[in-house]
């Protein structure tokens, strides 16, 4: 009887922890959706409308804007996420106002690169650029308030945030086809527009202003994690946008307007997968903190259960689109881009493998073997991606890719685990009775973490 009792309140426990686990993922899906909506809309308005060459061109500038985000991740989000998640407001204010300065000064970075870019390129490709490069402080900005939200456990203010950015984009995109601009340099515009309205929104909802000022303290103060996360963002978006530029020259716009097509197709379930991942990290740390025997599960768990639903989407892709969804979503394109759905399922299962083993890695701030990892991996999947085109055309490509992105999900696994058997000379990670237990980076006065002896 008193053993029961004992496990009663372990149960409850149990279940309540369960409970916002699941609350939080799931804010962080809504928020996803959201997001994508924007995303989504602008991809198959250029598809059915102008055509292959333009979507090409719009694809270049989606997978620069990709580069820049990851970037900006890497030195802005990614280290408030390890080291300021579930924090009091005051620090989390502070820290905020840091992180998200450093994104701004990423977004005039990168911009003022992009717009250089534009000079140097011709046609669809310079005004798709030119676009591109005017609005990318608002995007990195806007990108940075959801992370900060997310970090406090506001999942609800970084929906709302995304619902702005949205709401802002639907009127914006009528009226240019109405005025008949729509083409590739005035819808880029409007959508790095609406989501510069969604940075300043993001402010208001925060009372928190980005502090230009303090870019370097933070740089500096998350200097044994910014720069590897830096360099793996940068890396896992170079390796899109090496393979994207290589299969252009290879074999010419058209056939990379198909391959972004085929990746339009699987965006439904990228909401899930990106949404996820917004609070892998977080939920991870959570759990190394709480219940460290249950860490490898939380992991292993993740990652089957987005490899399952990858391949529940996939299955309704190859089954609907000759049914007429192909038609609807991508107009002409659908016929060449359907023989691409398969490869592209495989390549996002084995990206959902690896997830679950990524998300493991940051939560131990082992950041110098998650960057050896996506370091390694992006080689291989781009080495397979330009291989396949350069053999076999279009398919040949995707396959590559796909086989890229399964040796990156051993690597990352392989990785995980050796993490796990150096875990007492991981930094910041300490042995209590035997289990694991991550404590709360040291904080300074001002509200920035430093970083560990």
């Amino acid at each position: 009887m008193a053993l029961a009792v004992r496990r009663f309140p372990a149960a409850m426990s149990a279940w309540r922890l369960a409970r916002q686990t699941g609350r939080r993922l799931s804010w962080g899906v809504a928020d996803q959706a959201m997001s994508s909506i924007s995303n989504f809309a602008v991809n198959i308005y250029i598809a059915r409308t102008l055509g292959a060459v333009q979507y090409g061109a719009f694809a270049l500038a989606y997978v620069t804007y990709g580069f820049a985000v990851n970037a900006s991740r890497g030195l802005g989000t990614d280290p408030l996420l390890v080291r300021f998640s579930g924090t009091n407001l005051t620090t989390w204010k502070h820290a905020v106002a840091r992180c998200t300065g450093t994104a701004t000064a990423m977004g005039l970075v990168t911009g003022a690169c992009v717009l250089t870019a534009s000079m140097l390129c011709t046609g669809t490709t310079s005004l798709a650029f030119l676009a591109l490069g005017l609005t990318l402080p608002g995007l990195l900005l806007q990108d940075s308030w959801r992370f900060a939200f997310f970090a406090h456990g506001r999942g609800g203010q970084a929906f709302l945030n995304d619902t702005i950015w949205t709401v802002a984009l639907i009127p914006a995109l009528l009226l240019l086809r109405r005025t008949g601009h729509a083409d590739v340099f005035w819808l880029v515009f409007a959508w790095g527009a609406a989501a510069a309205v969604a940075a300043g929104a993001g402010a208001l909802q925060a009372r928190v202003l980005p502090r230009l000022t303090g870019v370097s303290a933070w740089v500096w103060r998350h200097r044994d994690l910014g720069p590897r996360y830096f360099a793996e963002g940068t890396i896992n978006s170079s390796q899109n946008q090496v393979r994207n530029y290589g299969i252009g020259l290879i074999l010419g716009l058209a056939a990379l307007g198909y391959v972004q097509a085929a990746s339009t197709l699987m965006g439904p379930f990228m909401v899930i997968f990106f949404g996820m991942g917004l609070v892998l990290i977080p939920e991870a740390a959570r759990i190394l903190r709480n219940s460290p025997r249950h860490f490898v599960l939380f992991c292993a768990c993740a990652a089957a259960g987005l490899a399952l639903l990858a391949v529940g989407w996939g299955v309704v892709l190859l089954v609907a689109l000759p049914r007429g969804l192909g038609h609807l979503m991508l107009g002409s394109l659908w016929r060449p881009t359907y023989r691409l759905v398969l490869p592209s399922i495989l390549s996002v299962i084995g990206a959902c493998v690896q997830t679950g083993a990524g998300a493991g890695l940051h939560a131990l701030g082992t950041a110098r073997r998650s960057l050896r990892a996506m370091a390694i991996a992006s080689a291989f999947l781009v080495a397979f991606a330009l291989a396949g085109a350069v053999t076999h055309g279009t398919l040949g490509a995707m396959y590559g890719t796909a086989a890229g992105s399964w040796v990156g999900a051993v690597l990352y696994w392989l990785q995980l685990r050796r993490a796990l058997r150096e875990s007492d000379s991981v930094p910041g990670l300490i042995r209590d009775h035997g289990r694991h237990r991550r404590p709360m980076a040291a904080q300074s006065p001002d509200g920035a973490a430093s970083p560990p002896a």
